[in-house]
């Protein structure tokens, strides 16, 4: 078993540490926030079988781990200099961030052994969603990268690996290109977001999870989705920034679900039902596949 350690004990840094408990590896929890760290740990240890500590002080927390999750907040220079500490503390532990988003080069710029720097991102809920990225900085080694995908894979994850360290890795960038184009079409006055997300829930929402975009190019025809490329694309929103619309919610203080509004209204309790309803709904997909006689009726790859 691998002592792990993880740091940031918010939601991911909580459901990563629960993952890693759960197979049996010793995990320390840290947080610079002694009330989010004891709600963590304290909700960890009320599993059965989960041997979790906490520590405020990250020497503490981390010493004498073979594997650090970084899991705080997306900001570069903080996670920078989080790993640069990392760096000095654990000449040989694997060092791992949980971003969605900023570069892991940049993330590992002042370690010393940024070969062993790897980008691990988790999707929330981390103990649910099978699909961890496993993003190759450009330093990372392939050991590191052949160890973390060995590793996570153990867990009962499902790792896939993002060779080049772009913005976005493979998952956000998927994700955030339809939400600019969810945006746009309720900006321009096309249509309601309620809309837009009855839309996609009951359309390619339905069909994605068993059949991927890709996939769903070649089973339709690669010359029609050229041709509906060549009416469809030059329509598309494809502004470099993000909208106004999204920028003018935020600076009225409409965030969504955390302040009553965003583009719906999110009254007392919402949120919560939200929660259980997504998590209701992944556990219901996740065991509906594992049920699934093993089969498959694609053609090999060429």
């Amino acid at each position: 078993m691998l002592t792990v350690a993880v740091v940031g004990a918010g939601l991911m840094g909580h459901g990563i540490a629960e993952v890693f408990a759960a197979a049996g590896h010793p995990v320390r929890l840290h947080d610079l926030d002694p009330g989010a760290l004891h709600r963590a740990v304290d909700a960890l240890r009320g599993t059965d079988g989960v041997a979790v500590d906490g520590s405020t002080d990250l020497a503490t927390a981390v010493t004498g781990a073979d594997l650090v999750v970084e899991a705080v907040a997306e900001d570069l220079a903080v996670k920078r200099d989080l790993f640069a500490r990392l760096d000095r503390l654990l000449p040989d532990a694997l060092l791992a961030t949980n971003t969605s988003v900023l570069p892991v080069s940049g993330i590992a710029e002042r370690t010393t052994r940024p070969e062993r720097v790897v980008g691990t991102h988790w999707w929330n809920p981390p103990g649910l969603i099978p699909v961890v990225e496993v993003v190759r900085g450009s330093h990372t080694s392939e050991r590191t990268m052949t160890r973390t995908t060995a590793l996570l894979a153990a867990l009962g994850k499902l790792p896939v690996r993002v060779e080049r360290d772009v913005p976005g890795f493979v998952g956000n960038r998927l994700q955030h290109a339809l939400w600019r184009e969810a945006i746009a079409l309720v900006a321009g006055g096309l249509c309601s977001a309620e809309t837009v997300d009855t839309v996609v829930r009951n359309t390619i929402g339905l069909r994605l999870g068993a059949m991927g975009p890709l996939e769903n190019a070649d089973y339709v025809g690669l010359d029609l989705t050229l041709a509906i490329h060549d009416a469809v694309l030059p329509a598309l929103d494809r502004s470099p920034a993000p909208s106004p619309l999204l920028r003018d919610l935020v600076a009225a203080g409409d965030l969504g679900a955390k302040s009553g509004r965003g583009f719906l209204a999110w009254p007392d309790g919402s949120r919560d039902r939200a929660a259980a309803r997504l998590a209701r709904h992944v556990t219901e997909q996740l065991t509906s596949r594992a049920d699934d006689t093993p089969s498959d009726d694609r053609p090999a790859k060429g």
